[in-house]
């Protein structure tokens, strides 16, 4: 099973989203062709209403804590209510910066 393959199917039991996206970004960066070491995951959840951005991403990491020690080196986390979502992000998803790589 691929990296990406597992993030969505932890993602998908432990937030039942109502929108997830777990793009692999690993080939916008200094890496080997075919790497899994770089994800975007978009997220939308239920879960999250009333919750900070802090403790969103600190429930993600802690679900992901394996793959981020053993696999993943980078994880950008946008993480939604319904309602932020349907507001504003469904049509604004940050981009990802461009890599520097390798410390340039």
């Amino acid at each position: 099973m691929t990296i990406a393959a597992v993030i969505e199917e932890k993602l998908l039991a432990a937030f039942s989203p109502l929108h997830l996206d777990v793009i692999n970004e690993s080939h916008q960066h200094n890496v080997p062709p075919g790497s899994e070491s770089h994800f975007k995951v978009i997220i939308v959840s239920k879960q999250f209403e009333g919750q900070r951005l802090i403790k969103r991403h600190r429930a993600i990491n802690s679900i992901l804590a394996a793959e981020l020690a053993e696999s993943i080196h980078a994880l950008a986390l946008h993480t939604y209510t319904e309602k932020e979502w349907e507001t504003y992000y469904a049509e604004h998803t940050p981009l990802s910066p461009k890599c520097l790589g390798g410390g340039q």
